[in-house]
């Protein structure tokens, strides 16, 4: 009887066991996912990278971050395809040092985003440091075009959940993209049309530089703009873009 007694001691003692971890790993789990919904970015605090619309438009969009040589050629190539509404993040830094063609995109009708200051990656740096460069750039923009950005696309297109809320703390909201021309790879001009090409869709927000790493951009341009107007596309700002539509937002890690 003794016996019989031990062994359902033991027994009970090792259910208990077994009871407590299950209860302690499903507290882990309920803390996990309490983590989930406490970080998980509301609209507001995500980076928009398309237009869920039905309508056959989408957004060019360069960054410019250094050089002088490319950033014409592709203005002329647009103005010469009556494109007036292309959306242009610029480094404050750069914009700094070439006002001239800073006043020419905006007198051919572009937008005008930020691209920062430095080109550094924000997911490097703290808060602080994330927050004094998207004012350093916006004080520097706002200086030279007369109005005030509140599109950001990060340097390096880096960014994480903490980016994005200092960003929206300053009136910023992330652009990323749908769609990536690779262009600053140099991949060749047959490649940057079919990189575009081939995924794009209604509401795509297009990837491309007007750096001086964008050798073959100015030449890949002229083709997609006729191809993508013999499918009956328009092309807009990322602002009138997202005029009127859902956005599609994403976080990036």
């Amino acid at each position: 009887m003794n016996f019989i007694w031990v062994w359902k001691a033991k027994n009970i003692k090792r259910y208990l066991i077994i009871a407590l971890a299950a209860f302690f790993t499903a507290g882990i789990i309920y803390v996990d996912q309490a983590k989930i919904a406490v970080f998980s970015p509301s609209d507001d605090d995500a980076a928009i990278y398309r237009a869920d619309i039905d309508e056959q438009e989408v957004s060019l969009t360069f960054n410019i971050s250094w050089g002088e040589e490319h950033a014409i050629p592709i203005l002329d190539v647009l103005k010469d395809h009556d494109i007036s509404n292309a959306t242009f993040f610029l480094s404050g830094s750069w914009a700094e040092r070439h006002p001239d063609i800073v006043e020419r995109i905006v007198e051919d009708g572009h937008e005008i985003g930020s691209h920062g200051f430095h080109h550094e990656h924000y997911t490097k740096w703290d808060d602080s440091e994330i927050r004094r460069d998207i004012q350093l750039a916006h004080d520097h923009l706002v200086s030279e075009i007369d109005t005030e950005p509140n599109y950001l696309r990060p340097p390096n297109g880096s960014f994480d959940e903490r980016v994005l809320s200092v960003a929206r703390s300053q009136n910023y909201h992330i652009i990323h993209w749908s769609v990536d021309s690779h262009d600053w790879k140099e991949p060749g001009v047959d490649t940057i049309v079919d990189n575009v090409l081939e995924p794009i869709s209604p509401g795509d927000i297009v990837l491309f530089h007007a750096s001086d790493s964008a050798t073959q951009t100015a030449e890949a341009l002229p083709t997609i703009i006729e191809e993508l107007e013999k499918n009956d596309y328009e092309f807009l700002t990322v602002s009138e873009l997202l005029a009127g539509a859902e956005s599609e937002h994403s976080v990036i890690e």
